[in-house]
């Protein structure tokens, strides 16, 4: 039998759909919530303190690319969810990969699929559904997916 699934997620939440043949119902298979940055008590300046002595340990600086902590959750929290579907791709549990997310969790999340991951995925749509329950949610799962229809991701 035909298993669909769909991926609707943003940076910190995502939820994972199946859809079965050509039945319209969905049911939720799993959740998951990335919790905000982790807050350091007040005062605490520890986090990356110490970087910028290289690798010869001289006084000279080197840094790393500045990168924003809501960049840096959404590609921890990508390759949570990254792993979850490239798992169950490679164990066959479903036949075909919608993802229906953010435009930066999609740009995050696609490259990290892998090759049985990403010849299942059908569309990639960017819209934030994660907020949506029950019949608004089914409506606009199907209402994105329609949308997308014809387009080879």
């Amino acid at each position: 039998m035909e298993k669909t699934w769909i991926l609707i997620a943003n940076a910190h939440r995502a939820r994972v759909l199946e859809q079965h043949g050509s039945h319209k119902l969905l049911t939720e298979l799993d959740g998951f919530v990335y919790p905000k940055a982790r807050a350091t008590p007040k005062g605490d300046i520890s986090g990356d303190a110490g970087k910028g002595h290289g690798r010869t340990a001289h006084h000279g600086t080197q840094f790393e690319p500045h990168t924003e902590p809501q960049d840096k959750e959404r590609l921890e929290f990508a390759r949570e969810l990254a792993g979850y579907l490239n798992e169950a791709a490679n164990s066959q549990t479903f036949n075909e990969l919608n993802l229906i997310a953010t435009s930066p969790m999609l740009g995050t999340l696609r490259p990290l699929l892998n090759h049985a991951a990403s010849a299942m995925l059908k569309r990639a749509v960017p819209t934030d559904l994660t907020i949506y329950q029950d019949r608004d949610l089914k409506e606009r799962v199907e209402l994105a997916l329609a949308s997308s229809e014809g387009q080879v991701h």
